[in-house]
């Protein structure tokens, strides 16, 4: 099934933009990292603009006791979980972090559906270790505008942890 989604995104990706998508998996070692395990965070946890998050102080002392900064912002729980699950997130030049890129954003469902879950609004996937990865900011821009790209990451979480929340690889968790 995997082959037959890839297949179906590449035959519509304009040969330029497949050669650098192409490039850029081949390398994915220098533009993706996974975390290491699975893991859900945060139950019921969505993201919301605007606002900031709060913890339960258990929450706190466990992800101190890993290491992980406490981070209140709008993406906040998705990157302390990223790390909690044992994922780097290199550094840019300018000294942030890789953006941490929620997999499932909503975007290019499989035909014949017409929707694609959307991680940051479902509090099953927001804070869902296998549905996140650190990804540089030119591979999170294939990510975010090339479907092929993003079913490739797809693909990927459902080889290392199963993850497939459309259920289009078998999955379904």
């Amino acid at each position: 099934m995997g082959n037959r989604v890839l297949e179906h995104f590449r035959s519509k990706t304009p040969p330029a933009i497949l050669k650098i998508a192409d490039d850029v998996w081949v390398n994915r070692i220098e533009f993706i990292r996974w975390p290491q395990k699975a893991h859900l965070l945060i139950t019921s946890c969505v993201r919301e603009s605007g606002s900031f998050h709060t913890f339960t102080p258990e929450l706190k002392s466990l992800l101190k006791s890993k290491g992980v900064k406490i981070n209140t912002l709008c993406n906040g729980p998705a990157i302390m979980v990223f790390l909690f699950a044992g994922g780097e997130r290199p550094n840019r030049n300018n000294g942030n972090g890789w953006p941490i890129h929620h997999i499932y954003d909503g975007q290019f469902p499989m035909p014949p559906k017409t929707s694609s879950a959307k991680a940051v609004s479902h509090g099953d996937y927001f804070t869902e270790a296998a549905g996140l990865v650190a990804i540089h900011p030119l591979a999170d821009g294939l990510a975010s505008e090339v479907p092929y790209f993003a079913w490739l990451l797809r693909h990927e979480a459902f080889e290392k942890f199963g993850f497939d929340p459309d259920n289009v690889f078998g999955g379904g968790k």
